[in-house]
């Protein structure tokens, strides 16, 4: 398994350790340490497929777990912060759970358009627009989570500015969904019979 897999693995295994640190409230400063593991795995994204495009280290592997590892990380946060700790408050909003729906719902959509694509001999690279959006996200969540470890309350200034973002990134995320469908419809074309 060369680097770039090794990184990928490492950032599927912090998934369980970030959400053991949000909800771990015996621990001080969790949501901070959880903000510093969720970035440190974000950054394992880039790291990854800079090292992999670099030193032409792309293997199959990589192009299949990457993708999954990036959304499962991001899916995790975004549905722990929808959830009261006990004793706490929810990061988000209840009406958060229409970004975070809409955020998941494109992810499933596009692994299933990859999927089509990939039955047909095709691969669907990742895009600018996407990898903005996951930039977008993965800034929302951590000033989110650092936001609430530092000020109490949904509607405090840290908070309000991971909101905007997170509806920043929702935003992108409808528009980069709908770019990579438009772009490769040609997938969604019945093959002709002889």
């Amino acid at each position: 398994m060369n680097l770039p897999n090794k990184l990928t693995v490492l950032r599927i295994i912090l998934i369980p350790v970030f959400v053991a640190a949000y909800y771990i409230t015996a621990i001080p400063y969790n949501y901070l340490i959880s903000a510093i593991i969720f970035a440190l795995a974000a950054f394992t994204d880039f790291l990854d497929g800079y090292i992999a495009r670099k030193y032409d280290l792309v293997t199959d592997f990589g192009k299949f777990l990457d993708p999954v590892a990036d959304k499962v990380l991001v899916a995790a946060a975004l549905i722990v912060m929808l959830v009261v700790p006990s004793g706490g408050t929810a990061i988000l909003p209840a009406y958060c759970a229409v970004f975070v729906a809409i955020i998941l719902a494109r992810e499933l959509i596009i692994s299933g358009f990859r999927m089509v694509a990939a039955a047909k001999g095709k691969v669907l690279a990742a895009d600018k627009a996407g990898k903005i959006k996951t930039f977008v996200q993965d800034i929302a969540i951590c000033v989110l989570l650092v936001g609430a470890q530092f000020q109490a309350g949904l509607y405090t200034t840290v908070n309000i500015i991971g909101l905007v973002a997170l509806c920043i990134a929702t935003l992108l995320t409808v528009i980069s969904g709908t770019e990579a469908i438009v772009k490769n419809r040609s997938v969604l074309k019945e093959d002709k019979k002889d």
